[in-house]
């Protein structure tokens, strides 16, 4: 006869291992954005200077918005896959 109390006890013990909380993710969400908006700024800036120099007008968005957007464009794509 098999004793299936025991199963209950070890399904106990690994409950801790559970995912991530919702605050623990978003931390994390933050930490990649930050590190690809950083990133991304030295080349949005150059992008942004030679429009800038090609147009003659500073009226476009400026490389902050422009490393913004790429960094809201990249990050999801690393957490959805």
């Amino acid at each position: 006869m098999t004793d299936m109390t025991s199963d209950i006890v070890e399904a106990a013990v690994e409950a801790p291992h559970q995912a991530p909380s919702r605050k623990a993710v978003r931390t994390e969400f933050m930490v990649y954005f930050a590190i690809i908006f950083l990133a991304t700024l030295p080349l949005a800036t150059l992008t942004w200077a030679l429009s800038a120099i090609r147009t003659r007008s500073f009226t476009e968005k400026g490389p902050m918005s422009r490393a913004w957007t790429q960094a809201r464009i990249i990050t999801p794509m690393i957490f959805s896959a």
